[in-house]
């Protein structure tokens, strides 16, 4: 079973990330890691922290002579903004009066109000280094080492950007590979495959940049060569849809999550969503179209796994929103962090992390096996048509 957990604030020493499960004989570098780091990092709209960080992930166990031993592996990721938050950050008890003045106006549509209210605290500092979104760039790390593992079973993800605020994307990405989307939304500055609409976006985030707004938009995964049969329809927990959009809603700034057709199939008739089934030469089902995103009764049907994310425009804005000042009760304006105009390219890159750890369980549990010799024999061995 797959276990992860993360540690660290966003201007602390380090993020830590633990991820207990992996099947022994994985190949895994540091290098291969750094790559989705770096997807991570870029995108057209972020903000001054990505001109200092150069993500690097350190592998600190599970991995020897660079494959998984099966054991527990440990990564870290330095940030080098903690030399310039060393006082304000600091692990060890001080006085009074060397403490950083205490942050009292939340942001609307961040963490701040509701998780200083949970947990007693009179500065939220203490909530909103916690609930930064920094924290995605040790699960982006974690992800890395499941794409290798799901490398060798023949399964593959992508992402890219559909929409940025009001402008949508025309491109069709169900003709290409993941490897393929990845390529090209690589080279786009928002990740868009479409090149008009690419230009329209970069546009809109400019006008909420001299605003000194914030500006969302939805982006797609796509996960190919999933067999049929992965997650379950007999429990509520262990149904596909479910642990995937838990997985995706679990990536800050998040709304909504769809496959396929999502919200849109409640417009049309039945006829016009569900996927027609044909026999195939072999013997096999094939289907015409995906409308379902490759998930039916929360299992995989076989066909690419199509998931859709909406993110909101992110709370931190350069004009900031009304508020209330939690020390005095009175009217004011909401704290100014650093952040980006638009990271909906970045939360791409974030969404295929996480899908790919979300998969993980249930791809094992369909294929069992603790090394990855033992998988490739289940999976050699299991019938394709197991009905006949």
């Amino acid at each position: 079973m797959i276990r992860y957990l993360t540690a660290g604030e966003s201007h602390g020493k380090c993020l830590i990330g633990i991820l207990e499960g992996m099947p022994a004989g994985v190949g895994i570098s540091e290098e291969e890691i750094a790559a989705d780091l770096h997807r991570r990092q870029q995108g057209y709209g972020r903000g001054g922290r990505m001109s200092i960080e150069q993500d690097h992930a350190q592998i600190l166990s599970g991995v020897r002579y660079g494959v998984t031993l099966g054991s527990p592996l440990a990564v870290q990721i330095e940030n080098r903004d903690w030399e310039n938050w060393r006082d304000v950050m600091r692990v060890e008890a001080t006085e009074s009066e060397e403490q950083s003045t205490p942050l009292t106006t939340p942001r609307p549509g961040h963490a701040d109000y509701a998780g200083a209210v949970k947990y007693g605290q009179r500065d939220i500092r203490n909530v909103i280094e916690r609930s930064s979104a920094r924290e995605t760039a040790v699960r982006v790390a974690l992800g890395a080492i499941c794409r290798k593992f799901f490398a060798e079973v023949g399964i593959t993800v992508g992402s890219h950007v559909v929409q940025i605020g009001p402008v949508k994307a025309e491109s069709d990405a169900s003709r290409l590979t993941p490897e393929e989307i990845n390529r090209l939304a690589d080279a786009s500055p928002v990740r868009c495959l479409d090149k008009a609409a690419e230009r329209r976006m970069m546009e809109i985030i400019d006008e909420a940049k001299s605003r000194g707004d914030s500006v969302g938009g939805i982006f797609e995964v796509i996960a190919s060569g999933l067999p049929v049969g992965v997650g379950s329809g007999v429990h509520g927990d262990r149904r596909l849809t479910a642990l995937l959009a838990q997985a995706m809603l679990s990536i800050p700034a998040m709304k909504s999550v769809g496959f396929g057709m999502a919200e849109d199939v409640a417009a049309h008739f039945g006829s016009d969503v569900h996927d027609r089934m044909f026999a195939g030469s072999d013997g096999s089902v094939v289907r015409r179209t995906n409308r379902s995103g490759g998930v039916e009764g929360g299992m995989s049907t076989g066909e690419p796994l199509i998931i859709r994310v909406a993110m909101k425009p992110l709370s931190t804005l350069a004009q900031p929103l009304e508020t209330v000042d939690l020390a005095t009760g009175q009217e004011a304006v909401a704290l100014r962090e650093r952040s980006d105009v638009c990271a909906v390219p970045a939360a791409a890159v974030v969404g295929e992390a996480v899908c790919m750890l979300a998969l993980m369980n249930p791809y094992l549990e369909k294929t069992g096996g603790d090394s990855m010799s033992e998988i490739h024999a289940h999976n050699a061995a299991r019938p394709p048509r197991p009905w006949v």
